[in-house]
């Protein structure tokens, strides 16, 4: 036991192993052949391409260790389901009738502290407002502070809810009052 611990422990070069050692580099990718993998999909499937042409020896010590260019049923599954957070979590658009349906405005106060207040805006994003360019007018219209907080979703800071009530169809004139509802005081979620 210990002279195998020994042999694995010792320092030089390897008795199993030809010097000096050449490696072999992607011409896609430019990493070494057995990195290729851990690219991206598509990178991988032009490395494979790559590597079958201009050096099929390697490509071929790829399929030995079990590769398969075509992946299983429950692999193919799992390649499009993404794990974790980033760009791959997409959300869904509303369908055009059901944003035709609740097109409204909503607007309520929050408490902010103990006599602080902010105002709550939604609802601007299913009359196509970009939610930036409102957020920023909202902010210098009330010389306070706005941003985008959710999806469709706007805080001013201040109690402006009244004021709302005629800048919105002047800026926006397709947001008739109508459309314009008023939820009093909530709570923010």
């Amino acid at each position: 036991m210990a002279e195998i611990l020994k042999e694995k422990l010792k320092i030089g070069p390897a008795s199993n192993v030809e010097y000096p050692i050449s490696v072999s580099y992607c011409g896609n990718c430019t990493m070494p052949i057995e990195y290729c993998e851990f690219w991206p999909s598509p990178e991988y499937e032009k490395c494979k391409k790559w590597l079958e042409k201009n050096l099929p020896n390697e490509f071929a010590k790829l399929d030995v260790k079990g590769e398969s260019s075509e992946p299983a049923a429950g692999e193919e599954e799992e390649k499009k389901r993404q794990k974790r957070g980033g760009k791959g979590m997409i959300k869904a658009n509303k369908k055009k009738d059901d944003a035709d349906k609740d097109r409204k405005v909503c607007l309520s106060r929050a408490p902010r502290g103990k006599k602080k207040s902010v105002t709550v805006v939604t609802g601007l994003a299913t009359f196509s407002v970009d939610l930036k360019v409102a957020a920023k007018f909202f902010g210098t219209k009330f010389a306070c502070g706005s941003s985008v907080t959710g999806d469709d979703e706007i805080v001013i800071q201040g109690d402006v809810k009244d004021d709302l009530f005629d800048l919105i169809p002047e800026k926006w004139p397709e947001i008739a009052e109508d459309f314009i509802e008023d939820l009093g005081d909530s709570k923010r979620s």
